[in-house]
């Protein structure tokens, strides 16, 4: 099979929106697909005239609203499209629709009889977009009734053993172009491996209009050039992960691939949502991936599954990083080295060695924190909502332990001359009500207190705001990634991290 075409959707109300992206970024893509179901529907009566001006290969695509598009003119003004297209051809198929995609369930003899007679190939589609399938083979050839049409089948995946079916059956089409993808940000791998499934091409979308497109899971085309360095892709290069759940937003992947490139590795590490941590370890079993980086709220369900261990993860009882030896998983925990490393560079000449340091929350982050600060000699309170998981953690190392509630604040003062939150509150990957919360709103800052936010998106939360506006020093966890990405990139390598 060829490298996949990377043909950009275009979503815009107006021909000459659509034309003034394509002047953009027509160096960077293969051809173009015009959804005239969104166009304004004045604008839909002249989209024959669209092949002419774009000077790319397109796709004339009239969706319906059952499968996901915005068409709900009924069938017979959608056919007058359809014929308005691609009746009375101009000799010069360049300036005429390469591509048209019809339904299974569409079959208009006098329309599809002159895509055929003007040299229009038909692209064949299926969806379902509230169900996965499973026999995407059976379904790719059932699709192709004259032998003449490029099968296309998009499905809702429940899981990524859903996606990972996308490459098993796409590797078996052997004898015809066909396009499968997975739909929704879970299905974004058979977006990016697009080659990996035998696809004969691969859609993207505008910077411009992705936000329009994010639910489907479709990228942008700056991300997948830039970002995945889809151009570079091949089927030897090494796979790696990014693991978690909801994984909204995550500058590890940009990080790492950065990383690759600037090193000269064939690799690419990309996106794996799942709550389940068995379902991300079998598609990364299934399409041999190398190591995967683990996210919350995956960090203690990995430990299950791992062979090997580093010192750090069994103090901690955490893993941020699992690297495959011999078919099985070795796990790590960089961010011991990351947090170690970015605290180091916040207190600069001050020191904690008997110091009373408060660390708000008792999840995975916090377990990292608390081992560090117990190698340095801290003298430290653990406050959380849940009281009993503040306890087991501060037991281990001696530490104390309170709840995370006004009636606390008299002893966060007390432990207060460096906070450290590791909550997801004020976090952009929570839902709106904890995007904007403050986990120790009870507490009134001094202008004294060091404050270490180990969120890092936003690079300011209301807790970082409400702090620096009392006169206290304060910083994020952006150091704390790059600390520890660096370290899993070594891992990954055997390379130090070149930015």
């Amino acid at each position: 099979m060829a490298e996949p075409l990377v043909c950009m959707t275009l979503t815009g109300k107006t021909l000459d929106e659509d034309l003034r992206l394509i002047q953009k970024y027509h160096k960077q893509v293969d051809l173009v697909e015009l959804r005239a179901d969104c166009l304004n529907e004045d604008e839909q009566l002249y989209i024959k005239r669209f092949p002419s001006l774009c000077h790319l290969p397109s796709i004339l695509t009239i969706r319906r609203n059952i499968d996901g598009g915005f068409f709900n003119g009924g069938e017979f003004s959608r056919t007058n499209l359809f014929a308005r297209a691609l009746a009375f051809a101009n000799p010069d198929k360049r300036k005429n629709f390469s591509y048209v995609e019809f339904e299974d369930d569409y079959h208009v003899s006098s329309i599809q009889d002159a895509a055929i007679a003007f040299g229009v190939q038909m692209i064949r589609s299926y969806y379902s977009i509230n169900e996965n399938i499973s026999n995407l083979k059976e379904k790719c050839d059932s699709l192709r009734r004259t032998g003449y049409e490029i099968p296309k089948v998009a499905f809702l995946p429940g899981n990524l053993t859903d996606v990972a079916n996308v490459f098993k059956e796409g590797e078996s089409i052997t004898k015809y172009n066909h396009i499968i993808s997975a739909i929704g940000l879970q299905g974004q791998p058979s977006r990016i491996l697009s080659q990996k499934a035998g696809n004969y091409l691969t859609y993207v979308s505008s910077t411009e209009l992705a936000p329009l497109s994010a639910d489907l899971g479709l990228l942008d085309l700056e991300s997948l050039l830039n970002v995945y360095s889809f151009r570079n892709l091949a089927k030897d290069t090494k796979l790696f992960g990014v693991s978690g759940w909801p994984l909204q937003k995550t500058q590890t992947i940009e990080m790492l691939n950065l990383g690759f490139r600037n090193r000269n590795h064939n690799a690419v590490s990309i996106p794996l949502r799942s709550p389940i941590i068995s379902d991300i370890l079998y598609f990364t079993d299934q399409l041999g991936f190398s190591g995967l980086s683990i996210t919350e709220p995956l960090t203690e369900a990995i430990l299950f599954y791992l062979s090997e261990r580093s010192p750090e993860v069994d103090e901690t009882g955490t893993c941020n990083t699992v690297v495959r030896r011999n078919n099985k998983f070795a796990g790590f925990n960089t961010n011991i080295e990351g947090f170690r490393l970015a605290l180091k560079e916040f207190l600069g000449d001050t020191k904690i060695k008997r110091k009373k340091v408060a660390i708000i929350g008792a999840g995975g982050t916090a377990k990292t924190v608390a081992y560090i600060l117990y190698l340095m000699g801290a003298k430290v309170c653990i406050f959380n909502r849940t009281l009993e998981h503040a306890q087991l953690l501060a037991e281990r190392y001696n530490f104390q332990y309170a709840g995370l509630d006004a009636p606390s604040a008299e002893l966060l003062r007390e432990y207060s001359t460096l906070i450290i939150q590791t909550t997801p509150a004020g976090s952009d990957n929570t839902s709106e009500e904890a995007k904007f919360a403050d986990p120790i709103s009870f507490y009134n800052f001094t202008g004294n207190e060091l404050l270490l936010d180990l969120i890092y998106t936003p690079s300011i939360t209301p807790l970082m705001k409400r702090a620096s506006l009392a006169g206290c020093r304060t910083a994020n966890g952006k150091r704390m990634l790059e600390y520890s990405i660096k370290e899993q990139f070594k891992l990954f390598t055997g390379d130090s991290y070149i930015s």
